[in-house]
């Protein structure tokens, strides 16, 4: 029991990337008086772990709902991953995220989607509808994937450059 729930464990922080998000939050933070910090990054884990529990009970029923699939889900926290990219590539006065009202972030973006976006719900989602020893099949899943991504990214650079 206990290798499962460290295996789910070890997925969710790799999911959530801990270390990637430091300069997120430093970012977002830079306004806040430096007394506050820590309550507001508190509040902003509270808030992100109230959403992952309560999708973790709720969510796939609101997707049924909806009619949306976990590759949805995954696209979209990929191409909102992708913009919070780019804003820390071309990066502006108005600071990351432009001017945040009172100087102080209140759920967005470190709540949602920086701790709880779209990839940890749809990790959440896939951990309670697989069996754990599953696992390790969703990681090599995720890299068979990728490689496919990047033998696809190759094929058409060979292409345009027969053109």
């Amino acid at each position: 029991m206990k290798l499962t729930f460290v295996s789910a464990t070890l997925l969710l922080v790799f999911v959530f990337d801990p270390f990637g998000n430091i300069l997120l939050f430093v970012s977002v933070l830079n306004r806040v008086e430096p007394a506050r910090r820590t309550r507001v990054v508190l509040c902003e884990c509270l808030i992100a772990f109230l959403v992952l529990l309560v999708f973790l009970f709720f969510g796939r029923p609101f997707f049924a709902l909806l009619h949306l699939s976990e590759t949805s889900l995954g696209i979209a926290g990929g191409v909102i991953l992708f913009l919070i990219a780019l804003r820390i590539i071309f990066h502006s006065q108005q600071g990351l995220f432009g001017d945040i009202p009172g100087g102080e972030p209140f759920i967005v973006p470190l709540a949602i989607p920086a701790i709880a976006g779209p990839s940890s719900l749809a990790t959440i989602l896939l951990l309670t509808s697989r069996a754990p020893e599953r696992l390790m099949g969703l990681l090599l899943t995720a890299i068979a994937i990728e490689m496919l991504l990047t033998g696809i990214e190759e094929f058409a650079r060979h292409l345009r450059q027969l053109s």
